[in-house]
C-alpha cells in the first residue's frame, strides 16, 4: 500500500525523479501510477520512446483539473501546493482524483522551482576560486551537481561547468563551493603522489572529511568515511562518489593498472594529468625495465627517433611532409627518451603504443634510407672494415662513437682494440693546428 502522507511530503527532487522515472517506465509497476489514465500525460504510450513528456507547466494541462488553482507568482504557487497537499490527504486512497492531484502537485512544484531559478538573470561566465564557470545550454537531466550531489534538472534549472576541471554545479550551489579549480593545481604543481595509498589515519583527520571537514566515521555515523586510494585520506560521501581511476604509484611500483576508488578531486586531477610527461622512470624505479620487456622496446624506439630527428629538421622534404607531426600527441617523444606520461604507461601495458610507435619508426626510417637522397647522403661507411651498405645511427646492427658520433658495424667496433678512426683524425688535426700556431 502507498503511504499518502509520504507522497504529500515528497521534496522537489523526489517528486521530479518519480515523474521522469514514470515516463521511462522505471516505475510502471508502482501501485500509485500503475492504473493512471494515459490522458494524464501528453501523447500515448504507443508513441515513439523519443517523445517528450509535457511537464504540465501550462495551467490548462489537465482535461479534468482538480480544484481551481491560480499560480501567477511564487506566493500563490506555494498556497496552491499546500492546498494540493491537503486535498490529496482528503481524497480516497488510489482514486483517480487522488492520482490526478498527485501529478498536479508535481507540476506545481516544477513551476515553483522554475520561478525560483530564473535563467535569464544568470551571467554566461562566472569566475570563482580559479574556476571559470560557463553556463550550460544543454537540457540534459542526467548530470549530477558536484556540490550537493543531487540531479541537475537542465530543463528548469540553471547550471554551470568549469571549463578547466569540468566541475558541474547548480547556479544556487556556486556560492557554497570551497574547492579551488584542480587545473590550477596541475599548472602549479605537475607531479604525482608516488607513495601507494599514504594513509595517515582517520584520527589524524580529526574524524572529518579531508576536503569539506564534515564529521565522518568508519561506522557511517553521522556520515560514511570513504578512503581515496590516491591521497590515502578519508572523505565524506559528498566529496567521494566511489569513482575509480588508475593510480600512478601502483603502476610505477607494481605495474598494476586496476582502477581504484578515488575522491572527486583526485579523479579530476588524475584526468588532467593523464597525458603530462612527468614520470622519469629510470630515477623513480629503474628496476621496472628489468621486468617489463615492453618498456625496453619502447625506450629503444624512442632513442632511435631522437637519432632520426636531426635528419628531419635539416631536410626540406621532411619539413614539407611534416613527418614529426605524427608524434604531435606525444611531443615529449621527440625531446627526450626518459620521460613518460601515465597514458604512455597505460598504452604500453595494452600494447597500443608499441604498435603505433613501431609504425612511425618504420615510416621515418623509410624516408631517410630509401625515399630521400639528401638524407641518404648523410649516412656513414664503416671505417674499420670499409665494407657493407651505408650505415645510420638508428640501425640495429650499428654502434655509435660517443665522442664524435661516427657510426660503425657493431661487431667491428667492439672487436677493434684501436680508438675510433674519426676521433684519431680529429685529434691529429688539432695537434697540427697547434704546431702551426707555435711556428708562426
Amino acid at each position: 500500500m502507498v503511504d499518502t502522507q509520504k507522497i504529500v511530503n515528497w521534496d522537489f527532487a523526489q517528486t521530479t525523479t518519480n515523474v521522469y522515472a514514470y515516463e521511462d517506465s522505471a516505475l510502471c509497476h508502482s501501485s500509485l501510477f500503475s492504473e493512471a489514465r494515459p490522458e494524464l500525460f501528453s501523447g500515448t504510450r504507443t508513441h515513439s520512446s523519443d517523445r517528450t513528456m509535457d511537464l504540465g507547466l501550462a495551467e490548462d494541462h489537465f482535461s479534468r483539473p482538480v480544484g481551481s488553482f491560480v499560480a501567477s507568482d511564487i506566493e500563490q504557487l506555494k498556497l496552491a501546493i499546500e492546498e494540493c497537499k491537503k486535498l490529496i490527504l482528503e481524497l480516497p486512497e488510489h482514486s483517480e482524483r487522488q492520482k490526478d492531484t498527485v501529478v498536479k502537485l508535481i507540476h506545481l512544484r516544477l513551476k515553483l522551482q522554475e520561478l525560483k531559478d530564473p535563467e535569464e538573470d544568470e551571467p554566461n561566465l562566472r569566475i570563482l576560486l580559479e574556476h571559470r564557470f560557463s553556463k550550460e545550454k544543454s537540457k540534459s537531466v542526467k548530470q549530477t551537481c558536484d556540490k550537493c550531489s543531487t540531479i541537475i534538472w537542465g530543463l528548469i534549472q540553471t547550471w554551470y561547468t568549469c571549463t578547466g576541471c569540468y566541475y558541474r554545479c547548480h547556479s544556487k550551489c556556486m556560492n557554497l563551493i570551497t574547492k579551488p579549480c584542480v587545473r590550477s593545481k596541475v599548472s602549479h604543481q605537475s607531479e604525482y603522489e608516488l607513495s601507494i595509498c599514504p594513509e595517515i589515519g582517520l584520527d589524524r583527520q580529526d574524524y572529518r572529511c579531508a576536503e569539506c571537514r564534515t564529521p565522518i566515521s568508519l561506522r557511517g555515523v553521522p556520515s560514511e568515511a570513504r578512503q581515496c586510494d590516491y591521497t590515502g585520506q578519508y572523505y565524506c560521501s559528498t566529496c567521494h562518489w566511489n569513482d575509480t581511476a588508475i593510480v600512478p604509484a601502483r603502476v610505477i611500483h607494481n605495474w598494476e593498472f586496476e582502477p581504484r576508488k578515488v575522491c572527486r578531486s583526485s579523479m579530476r586531477y588524475l584526468a588532467l594529468m593523464l597525458s603530462r610527461p612527468v614520470l622519469r622512470l629510470k630515477e623513480i624505479n629503474p628496476l621496472l625495465f628489468n621486468f617489463v620487456e615492453e618498456l625496453v622496446e619502447i625506450r629503444k624506439l624512442r632513442q632511435d627517433i631522437l637519432l632520426m630527428k636531426p635528419y628531419f629538421i635539416t631536410c626540406k622534404e621532411a619539413m614539407e611532409a611534416r613527418l614529426l607531426l605524427q608524434l604531435q600527441d606525444r611531443q615529449h617523444f621527440v625531446e627526450n627518451d626518459d620521460m613518460y606520461s601515465l597514458q604512455d604507461l597505460i598504452d604500453i601495458s595494452s600494447g597500443r603504443l608499441s604498435c603505433s610507435l613501431t609504425e612511425i619508426h618504420t615510416t621515418f626510417a623509410k624516408h631517410i634510407k630509401l625515399d630521400c637522397e639528401r638524407c641518404q647522403a648523410k649516412g656513414f661507411v664503416c671505417e674499420l672494415c670499409k665494407e657493407g651498405d651505408i650505415l645510420f645511427p638508428f640501425d640495429s646492427h650499428t654502434s655509435v662513437c660517443h665522442d664524435c658520433s661516427a657510426v660503425f658495424h657493431r661487431d667491428c667496433y667492439y672487436d677493434n682494440s684501436t680508438t675510433c678512426p674519426r676521433c684519431a683524425r680529429m685529434t691529429e688535426r688539432k695537434q697540427d693546428d697547434i704546431s702551426d700556431v707555435k711556428e708562426a
